[in-house]
């Protein structure tokens, strides 16, 4: 939390014996209902993903013509986000959620699959998440993560806020993106037609007015309040209002005829672990497992440290607690994401929102998982929340995460200008990735310039590289014919 919301916060009471005992919430400053509230907010900002991954996965074909199932997509979504959610508060012990990953889905559903059977390209984010869990085994991961300097890390906070809340307008419909014409070259537009109209975007204002009002009233619960008052209001408006279904987005805030539906996981093991190899050459395997492994490598160490960093728990040194447990966690989810065939799975920014609500320890992580795994049988019910509702939730972390930004020297442009970078890459590219390889490449490149070369971190020249590779893998792949 800011210091504007912690100041207004009472002091936390006890929790209870055992599960103050093991997941330390008094040391912490939280409370059990902190973390059950914090819990909450962090399912509902991201429940949306039990519908989306579905889509993007199912609508697309691989090699033969072959596509996925859309209902066996939405169990193992759910299965995957409520296991690997689960395992990462028992193990790190840290308000960290997890499911399958946007941007890594569509690369694997519109770039891999077409190449090979989906078996074939599950079988790749399986051997991708194996080479995470070893470099995270033997510490290689998280001495990249050390090797960052302070600024950096305060701008992938403040990098990290600026994109989720242009996902939180983008998702509402209060931005929208305008179709490729000759006679502009606006990438955005205000509402669908350059002005705000229809009911889903006034109940997504009414959400941040409501939002920032509790907030700023320092009221328990404030995030969540919003998203179920605005879930409620959601819905008895699409009841007696003529809305049209597409512009809620996603989720349509309708009451379903049938609250539970039978999972069904067909899916589970349907990957061949060395398939993709009779199907392309293996200098193709090779590129397309470093452009996994690249964007699921730096969006959980991006996401990791913004998350840690507004719940107020990096360490003097601005180190994330257990980061080891974390990143090998992470790697594990990958392997089981692409083993269930649901793509690979990783840490959710949209955790942001349960910290925002309170939540300090391994214990939300226990709700929010466990709200998965009844989304497995209530998944109809799981998917009433608009994302109208969800995404004021988003906004309002958006701002306490932007606070970071007054601890970056903007006095010394061989700091200021890779934080800059950072912060303004991300959201204008869509990919918390780009915006860690533009800060990093910037940083070397002037630390470099103003003689300070031999100061700069060795693992910051070697990920610095790969950044290189990574943002011209096209023209490699061209060039080697691939």
């Amino acid at each position: 939390m800011s210091e504007q919301i912690a100041d207004k916060s009472p002091s936390p009471a006890p929790g209870s014996g055992g599960l103050e005992s093991f997941f330390r919430i008094r040391e912490r400053g939280s409370t059990v209902g902190r973390e059950i509230r914090g819990g909450l907010a962090t399912f509902f900002t991201m429940a949306y993903i039990l519908v989306l991954n579905p889509i993007i996965l199912s609508g697309a074909e691989d090699k033969y013509g072959n596509q996925l199932d859309f209902g066996q997509l939405v169990t193992v979504t759910a299965l995957v986000a409520a296991v690997m959610t689960v395992l990462m508060g028992v193990t790190a012990n840290l308000p960290l959620a997890l499911a399958a990953g946007l941007g890594i889905n569509a690369v694997v559903a519109y770039q891999i699959a077409p190449l090979m059977t989906w078996p074939d390209a599950m079988g790749l984010i399986v051997l991708e998440g194996i080479i995470v869990c070893l470099l995270a085994a033997t510490g290689v991961r998280e001495a990249v993560m050390h090797a960052i300097p302070q600024p950096l890390k305060v701008a992938i906070s403040v990098g990290i806020g600026m994109f989720i809340a242009l996902i939180g307008f983008i998702d509402a419909g209060f931005a929208t993106r305008i179709p490729d014409v000759a006679d502009t070259t606006v990438p955005l537009q205000l509402g669908s037609t350059g002005s705000l109209s229809g009911w889903p975007v006034l109940v997504f204002c009414a959400g941040v007015l409501l939002t920032v009002s509790l907030l700023a009233r320092g009221v328990k619960g404030a995030i969540l309040i919003s998203i179920l008052a605005m879930t409620v209001v959601a819905i008895v408006i699409n009841s007696v209002a003529d809305v049209a279904d597409e512009t809620w987005g996603l989720t349509v805030p309708d009451w379903p005829g049938d609250v539970v539906e039978a999972p069904d996981f067909g899916l589970l093991g349907e990957f061949s672990f060395f398939g993709a190899f009779d199907e392309v050459s293996a200098v193709t395997v090779v590129l397309l497992v470093f452009t996994l492994f690249l964007t699921d490598f730096f969006d959980t160490m991006g996401t990791a440290v913004g998350v840690t960093s507004e719940a107020g728990l990096l360490d003097e040194q601005g180190r994330v607690p257990r980061l080891g447990r974390l990143l090998f966690v992470d790697g594990l989810a990958t392997v089981f994401g692409g083993a269930a065939s649901g793509s690979s799975s990783t840490s959710y920014i949209e955790s942001a929102a349960g910290v925002g609500e309170g939540a300090r320890t391994g214990l939300a992580n226990l709700v929010t998982g466990g709200l998965f795994a009844l989304a497995l049988l209530f998944t109809p019910l799981a998917l009433v929340v608009p994302s109208q509702a969800a995404a004021p939730a988003l906004i309002a972390v958006g701002f306490l995460l932007m606070t970071q930004v007054r601890h970056v020297d903007w006095t010394r442009y061989e700091i200021a200008v890779p934080a800059f970078l950072t912060i303004a890459v991300m959201p204008f590219t869509y990919s918390i990735t780009n915006g860690l390889g533009a800060g990093f490449i910037a940083y070397v490149l002037l630390q470099t310039v103003m003689g300070r070369a031999r100061k700069v971190h060795p693992l910051m020249w070697a990920v610095s590289v790969l950044f290189v590779v990574y943002f011209a893998i096209e023209p490699i792949e061209d060039l080697l014919g691939v």
